[in-house]
């Protein structure tokens, strides 16, 4: 037990000599966040404990040089004097300010060896933050507007709406922000028109044909792409899918038939025990002794399978209508097949395996019909859309 407890001692000693170093490590390469981040866990418990007591330490110094490295910076920026640094100064106030906050649910620490209560020096950094957020909400919105009224490309028009959206974010409902985020997105949206093409000698069921144009039930989370299966007069779309089926193949309704004969030795009740003369045996207590009466028992068995199977082959084309050139096709197909399985024996039925019963007093059952077997393939096709519409990308 002794022993047991020195070797939890020396991993909980070499376990915090080795977090300390690391510390030490982050402060002096100039990781000045990293060092306070593990300060703070360490000292969240126990804080006045001798062993973290360095924490206190690390935390001090690496407090002071964190704070001295973001203000030369925020200096540095200003100097400079470009709009397009406000955001990064805007970021290092949040962060002198957040620093702060996380620490001074600590205070006060004191170091023991030391004597003394480790002073930090707080600041207020609110007015600085109001007036560098208020600057650069008036350079975001300055800045997008200008890049609406002459963006060429919908690429332009989505960095646009990161811009505004961040906007939003920092200074919700910004003059008329979500306007112009409405606008960056509607304009940076590519608008597909999808139509679907029958070019098999088969009728494609109507309710198979909403189901596959049904984009709300395909769970799409695609910001910049909008499908529309009843194109809009008012959009002017960007790109055709089309969905082609060429060919609807279904096989002639077929009856297979299968007969096995099976024989098993079972146990069919009991019996006693005789012995070579016909005579009763018995056991040590003078009773005639019972055995398994053992028979061996034979079944015809009849299965019949109706089958039948349809197969629908078509592709995915995606064409651009501005330049009327084929992007990508995509192959699509899907195959269903109905099966049903019943059957029917004569003899001893005991004499069949379970895979096999299970299908006695089963009957045969209408075929489904041409059109249903094209409506039950669309499950399969449906998926197999969703996977071309979602990893497909435009350029």
């Amino acid at each position: 037990m002794k022993r047991i407890l020195l070797l939890l001692l020396i991993t909980a000693f070499t376990f915090s000599c080795g977090s300390k170093k690391k510390t030490f490590t982050a402060l002096n390469t100039g990781n000045y966040d990293q060092a306070i981040n593990t300060s703070l866990s360490k000292l969240r418990t126990n804080k006045n404990k001798k062993g973290k007591q360095d924490y206190i330490l690390i935390l001090e110094e690496a407090f002071v040089k964190a704070v001295e490295r973001d203000l030369n910076a925020i200096t540095f920026l200003e100097k400079e004097g470009n709009p397009a640094n406000l955001e990064r100064m805007y970021n290092c106030y949040n962060t002198l300010k957040k620093r702060q906050e996380r620490i001074r649910p600590l205070l006060p620490l004191y170091h023991v060896e030391q004597g003394r209560t480790v002073n930090f020096s707080f600041d207020n950094y609110d007015q600085r933050i109001l007036d560098t957020k208020e600057k650069l909400s008036t350079y975001l919105y300055n800045s997008a507007k200008s890049l609406l009224a002459n963006a060429k490309r919908k690429t332009d028009y989505r960095d646009v709406y990161n811009d505004l959206i961040y906007l939003n974010k920092i200074s919700p409902n910004y003059k008329n922000t979500n306007d112009l985020i409405e606008e960056a997105h509607y304009k940076g949206t590519d608008f597909v028109k999808v139509a679907m093409k029958n070019r098999t000698n088969v009728i494609i069921p109507r309710r198979l044909e909403d189901d596959l144009l049904n984009f709300s039930t395909y769970g799409l989370n695609d910001l910049w792409t909008v499908y529309h299966n009843e194109p809009q007069r008012s959009i002017k779309y960007d790109y055709l899918m089309e969905v082609s089926f060429r060919e609807i193949n279904i096989s002639p309704e077929q009856i297979r038939e299968r007969q096995l004969e099976k024989e098993k030795l079972i146990k069919d009740g009991w019996e006693y025990l005789l012995d070579e003369n016909d005579d009763f045996v018995l056991d040590e207590d003078g009773k005639k002794i019972k055995v398994d009466k053992m028979v061996t028992v034979r079944c015809e068995y009849y299965e019949f399978i109706q089958f039948k199977e349809a197969q629908v082959v078509g592709n995915v084309q995606y064409k651009n209508l501005n330049t009327k050139q084929l992007l990508d096709a995509f192959p699509l197909s899907s195959t269903y097949v109905f099966e049903h399985v019943y059957a029917n024996y004569n003899g001893d039925k005991r004499a069949l395996d379970t895979d096999l019963t299970r299908y006695l007093g089963l009957q045969a059952i209408q075929f489904p019909t041409n059109e249903q077997m094209v409506y039950d393939s669309g499950e399969d096709l449906k998926n197999k859309l969703k996977g071309i519409i979602t990893r497909y990308r435009f350029k």
